[in-house]
């Protein structure tokens, strides 16, 4: 095999440029693998290693010790295994593009992680949310219009931000571009399709005199597109108001979202498809905060249950 020769940094941004044009992966999965190889070329600096053909599996192994056993700024499971799962793609493209012969990466293990159970409001807590935001000032409506759509819909936030107003289908259905660009449609309920409708007609347009035009569905109060730190910052302001003790962050919509229909009998393939996971399995974990709930009210309920 005739092997290309080129430097860490060089493979590294033709890596960064094959997953952002070709892979299509958002500029945050960028980002994120930008910074984890980062560190990786900077531990193989160190080890005066400066070839990608002068990798061996004893660096990568070394790799993933300095990651387990730091102490300074130490790194969680989750964080570990996706640097290392960022280290692991960057070999396999290294194999593919015939700059190595060997994957050195390949038996590299990550750690194994704790199952973290989504966390999700109640119906009645995430009824209070969405009441914090009642109001018939424009920022109120706009408000209100994002929060009811991120409930309804289970997006990311950085996909209801993302949104144009031409993504809203025939009032009920919403076209949502997830990770990779990959579009999924998801249909709209009544209340968030009523409080869409009074942005559209009472806020939208006043908001959109104040800045260049724009597609966007959710505008600031500059004209622009809401960011996803406004976003941020508007469902916190929302969780205040509603005194419920609790950390409501964006996800908390989303997880809310899930938990909901598969206690109301959802199909968990259907819930699948909704969030937009490319696997089952990723929808499975929700199934799990159900049945903790039932096992709840089961033990309350139930005169032979304790």
């Amino acid at each position: 095999m005739n092997l290309e020769a080129v430097d860490i940094a060089v493979a590294v941004d033709r890596y960064l440029r094959h997953v952002s044009i070709e892979r299509g992966l958002s500029p945050h999965t960028v980002q994120a693998y930008r910074r984890d190889l980062g560190v990786y070329s900077e531990l193989l600096g160190d080890r005066g290693i400066l070839t990608p053909t002068a990798i061996t599996a004893r660096d990568v192994a070394a790799f993933a010790h300095e990651l387990r056993t730091r102490s300074e700024r130490p790194l969680s499971a989750s964080s570990t295994a996706r640097m290392l799962s960022s280290v692991r793609s960057w070999h396999r493209f290294l194999l593919e593009e015939s700059i190595v012969e060997v994957d050195v990466a390949a038996e590299v293990k990550p750690p194994k992680q704790s199952m973290r159970l989504p966390k999700a409001i109640s119906i009645e807590q995430m009824e209070s949310v969405l009441s914090a935001t009642d109001g018939d000032d424009l920022q109120s409506l706009r408000d209100k219009a994002l929060l009811e759509l991120l409930y309804a819909t289970g997006a990311r936030i950085s996909e209801a931000v993302a949104l144009n107003v031409d993504d809203l289908v025939d009032g009920d259905i919403v076209r949502l571009f997830g990770k990779g660009s990959k579009q999924r449609i998801v249909p709209v309920g009544s209340f968030a399709r009523a409080a869409i409708d009074a942005y559209l007609v009472r806020a939208r347009p006043s908001f959109s005199t104040r800045g260049a035009a724009t597609p966007a569905l959710f505008l600031g109060s500059r004209g622009n597109r809401v960011s996803r730190q406004n976003a941020w910052l508007i469902i916190r302001a929302a969780a205040d108001r509603a005194k419920l003790g609790l950390e409501i962050s964006p996800h908390t919509f989303r997880h809310s979202f899930a938990t909901h229909l598969l206690a109301g009998g959802a199909d968990v393939r259907v819930v699948q498809e909704l969030l937009g996971h490319s696997s089952v399995a990723t929808t499975q974990i929700y199934t799990m905060v159900t049945a903790d709930t039932l096992r709840d009210m089961y033990t309350t309920a139930h005169p032979r249950a304790r």
